[in-house]
């Protein structure tokens, strides 16, 4: 269940805005009486069970943002299933001249110089630690490389079969669709792997 509840409100200067998303609806109305009392002044919700792709109003919302605005979350958890994707929506926010504020989280609001740099530091963080599984995963590639694993999709076929199929095309003179029958593959599987022995 999705809703957005707001006031209509013709003010001048920024607006404050509350995103509260939860799947329990005790839940939801806590985080939007919560928001309310924080001064914001437009509520968007949304209700989903552990459905983190889908989230329209908040999408909708991050698009509608402009300079001076402040969208006010409960949590940061609210917002984001990690670190990364957190720091991805605080820079959104930012490039849009907005501001992010968390009630529970106020090291984080990016309407201070001080949340600003607390959350430069994090992206930095981020950085660092996906530098270093990047160079894992190169260094564990390598010394899987050396040990003899083989990357890559296993052939479907084996060597003895291949050589099988060769011998039903070439003496007993069967189609390449025949053969690949005979083996119970299709026949680009079979195209595939003679291909892949002629290289």
């Amino acid at each position: 269940m999705n809703q957005l509840l707001e006031s209509e409100q013709e003010e001048s200067g920024p607006r404050y805005l509350g995103y509260a998303r939860a799947s329990e609806t005790a839940n939801l109305i806590s985080q939007l009486f919560d928001l309310e009392l924080a001064g914001c002044n437009r509520l968007v919700s949304e209700q989903t069970k552990n459905n983190w792709r889908n989230r329209p109003e908040l999408t909708r919302l991050l698009s509608e943002l402009g300079p001076g605005d402040v969208l006010t979350v409960t949590k940061l958890d609210r917002l984001a299933r990690s670190t990364r994707e957190l720091l991805e929506i605080a820079e959104r926010i930012h490039i849009s001249g907005a501001g992010l504020r968390s009630l529970s989280e106020p090291w984080a609001d990016t309407t201070t110089e001080n949340g600003l740099a607390v959350l430069a530091v994090f992206a930095g963080i981020v950085e660092f630690e996906r530098s270093l599984i990047l160079e894992r995963t190169k260094d564990g590639r390598e010394a899987a490389k050396a040990r003899g694993v083989k990357f890559g999709a296993k052939p479907t076929l084996t060597n003895e079969q291949i050589d099988e199929a060769k011998r039903l095309i070439g003496q007993e003179g069967q189609s390449v669709e025949q053969a690949a029958k005979a083996l119970n593959v299709h026949r680009s599987t079979l195209y595939r792997a003679l291909r892949r022995v002629e290289k």
